[in-house]
């Protein structure tokens, strides 16, 4: 963040990937709604980006490039963001996504290092889109669950944001993408020097993931699992595919709430009507020897 003498203050944030999906465009715009999600997790505005691309010489069609671009650009303008230029480079591997510039109250910007005991935790899209990202590498997703998680991939934040603008109570908040909410939840909480608990059954998953989860354990998940297995534990009834999916890499995933107990019910209202499938997963309480208890 960067704070002028007036007005709002700056904030910038970059992001890309490779493709998780096989269509172009629908690439392009998951790339593009999850290069903004940094963005919205601030409670900021996000208004120009850049495009950031690296293409192979031989194997990809222009057409198909084209199609990245456009599904770009088109998730950008139902943002409102405004596509100033960008960057492409020549690449074995496929990458596309955006540097972001928004602007954010700097008296109200959401950080995660606020969450305070006794808050309640809010997650607003389900986990899973890692476990789905990789089935589609193999061929191996059902077409209901990759609709589904296409669906939530492709869902800006924006609503999210706008509808706990202003609101009291938001404490922290952070957006779970590639540390999984294991990883974003343990960052949150070392931050705020608290312990968060988490309702295994209350978590939010796309619908037939669950049954996926075994054959299709993505490299990011294995790390995410060597990177933060030590501040994390689970409960005995804890399902061993559960906990998969708690360190589960996501894309364009949700954002991840601490609200005061007495404005959360009103925050989950405001999301509720804003259309977004936002639930409680879990409450804050004193630090301790774990940074995230699942159980």
């Amino acid at each position: 963040m960067y704070a002028w003498e007036s007005g709002p203050a700056l904030v910038q944030t970059v992001d890309f990937f490779t493709p998780i999906v096989d269509d172009p465009y629908l690439y392009g715009q998951i790339a593009a709604a999850n290069s903004l999600s940094d963005v919205y997790a601030m409670g900021g505005r996000p208004l120009t980006a850049l495009a950031i691309a690296a293409f192979p010489d031989e194997g990809l069609l222009t057409e198909d490039i084209a199609q990245i671009f456009r599904g770009g650009f088109d998730k950008l303008r139902e943002a409102g963001v405004a596509l100033l230029g960008g960057h492409t480079v020549r690449d074995a591997e496929i990458k596309f996504g955006y540097s972001v510039t928004g602007a954010v109250d700097s008296k109200r910007i959401l950080t995660n290092a606020g969450a305070r005991v006794g808050d309640r935790l809010i997650l607003t899209k389900p986990l899973g889109t890692g476990i789905v990202g990789t089935a589609i590498k193999f061929g191996r997703a059902p077409a209901g669950v990759v609709e589904h998680a296409v669906a939530s991939m492709l869902t800006l934040n924006k609503a999210a944001a706008e509808a706990i603008t202003g609101l009291d109570g938001i404490h922290a908040c952070t957006d779970i993408t590639g540390f999984g909410l294991a990883g974003h939840a343990s960052e949150m909480a070392a931050a705020s020097h608290v312990t968060l608990v988490i309702d295994a059954a209350a978590l939010p998953l796309i619908p037939g993931v669950i049954e996926m989860v075994a054959a299709n354990k993505s490299g990011g998940m294995g790390t995410n699992r060597q990177h933060f297995a030590t501040g994390v534990e689970f409960g005995a009834l804890v399902a061993a595919e559960l906990q998969d999916l708690v360190f589960d890499p996501q894309t364009s995933g949700g954002l991840f709430l601490s609200v005061d107990p007495a404005h959360a019910g009103q925050a989950l209202a405001a999301l509720t009507k804003a259309g977004v499938p936002a639930v409680f997963v879990g409450t804050v309480e004193p630090g301790g020897a774990k940074r995230l208890t699942v159980t």
